[in-house]
């Protein structure tokens, strides 16, 4: 579930190792595909990828319009984070997930060690990508990348994909027929991106291969690295569910905004079973997913780092929130949130905020977080509560133009 992009155009042809690129990379509008992989052999050997990995590579990569067509009609996060949560989150993952760290409690404590990730942080993980291994895909990721590659949708970001993923045959890592998993290319029990898989998969148990498929220290402890590559702070909480007050400086809720937990309190947020916020100065995000009448988190820096491994608003905070309960923590409170905007809704509702000139990204109907800051800026006009989450009577306000 990686999820992280620019149309493409045509690429000055020789580019050579190192230097910098400046013009987008050939797509499908360039020509055939054969055409296409053509040249992209000819630049990974201009790279230094050896021939030899590039042959092994070759009766993979072949071109599925399947993969092409999924990528353009992804619509799993148009769910609500309750409904994404309740049926993500379950009941049997957060048992699960429980025993795993006992099963390998020596990894996990030599993981924390050396990395500073908590154990419930990677299993939550491992179980949202792969269900603890048992899903990790069955797509042949050498074919999907590639597909995605010569597509002008995400060309540039699966052309550096695509190169990595020869790099992981030539280093050994995986044969091109061990390369199943998801249609998007990740690989792995926590679906790893090739250059993911590159740049911080590690051999954990010493037997001369960085194999995040069927060795589970290696996986775990790979994660770890990556997690504390892209900004794990050691020692630092992720996520913590509060109770907030019914009148609070709503447009302070914003993941843009920090406050010290002890600002919070005085405006009258507690924990959720109703005791006071710590007193301290540690730096935390007022998150409502769902709005003021939904569930409410305080987000700490680690957050972000789940915003770095997806950038869905509800799959980041799903992944923290289940974290959190194989932690420890109790189950979240639900609240009494509106009912969410149908997808055609938060479709119009873009349209509308993009003619009021505020930036949403792409009118797709996904609400992201430019739409949630657009959001808050119309509700800010309107005097309406400022909480970042859309509703109906926005959307009729903004139709009425008052």
């Amino acid at each position: 579930m990686v999820f992280r992009i620019a149309l493409t155009g045509l690429l000055i042809a020789g580019l050579l190792a190192g230097r910098a690129a400046h013009a987008a990379a050939p797509c499908r509008t360039s020509g055939s595909y054969d055409a296409w992989l053509a040249a992209f052999e000819r630049e990974a050997l201009s790279l230094g990828i050896t021939q030899r990995a590039i042959s092994a590579a070759a009766p993979s990569l072949t071109y599925d319009q399947r993969i092409v067509n999924i990528d353009r009609g992804q619509r799993v996060f148009t769910q609500t984070f309750l409904e994404f949560s309740d049926r993500m989150a379950a009941a049997y993952r957060i048992q699960t997930g429980g025993a795993k760290i006992k099963t390998y409690a020596p990894v996990f404590a030599r993981i924390d060690q050396q990395y500073g990730v908590p154990a419930p942080v990677i299993v939550a993980f491992w179980a949202l990508e792969s269900d603890f291994g048992a899903n990790m895909g069955n797509y042949h990721a050498l074919s999907a990348i590639a597909s995605l590659a010569y597509d002008c949708r995400r060309s540039d970001r699966f052309r550096s994909q695509l190169f990595d993923a020869l790099r992981l045959i030539q280093r050994g890592d995986l044969r091109p027929d061990e390369m199943i998993g998801s249609w998007a290319g990740e690989l792995g029990q926590t679906q790893m991106m090739p250059s993911e898989y590159y740049q911080y998969a590690i051999d954990y148990n010493r037997d001369g291969k960085r194999d995040l498929i069927h060795d589970v220290p290696d996986m775990l402890a790979s994660t770890g690295n990556y997690l504390q590559g892209i900004g794990w702070r050691r020692g630092e909480p992720w996520l913590t569910e509060v109770r907030v007050p019914e009148k609070l400086p709503w447009d302070q809720a914003d993941l843009a905004i920090q406050h010290p937990r002890s600002k919070w309190a005085a405006w009258g947020v507690t924990l959720a079973d109703g005791r006071p916020l710590p007193g301290d100065n540690l730096p935390a995000s007022l998150l409502l997913p769902m709005g003021r009448f939904g569930p409410a988190f305080l987000a700490y820096q680690n957050f972000q780092v789940y915003l770095q491994w997806n950038n869905s608003l509800v799959y980041s905070t799903t992944a923290a929130y289940l974290a959190t309960r194989i932690a420890g923590a109790p189950a979240l409170h639900a609240g009494t949130p509106p009912a969410a905007l149908p997808f055609n809704d938060v479709k119009e509702m873009q349209g509308l905020l993009v003619r009021a000139g505020h930036d949403v990204g792409n009118v797709d109907g996904f609400m992201g977080l430019k739409t949630r800051q657009a959001v808050k800026a119309m509700q800010v006009k309107y005097g309406l509560p400022a909480d970042s989450y859309p509703t109906a009577e926005l959307l009729e306000r903004m139709r009425a133009g008052r």
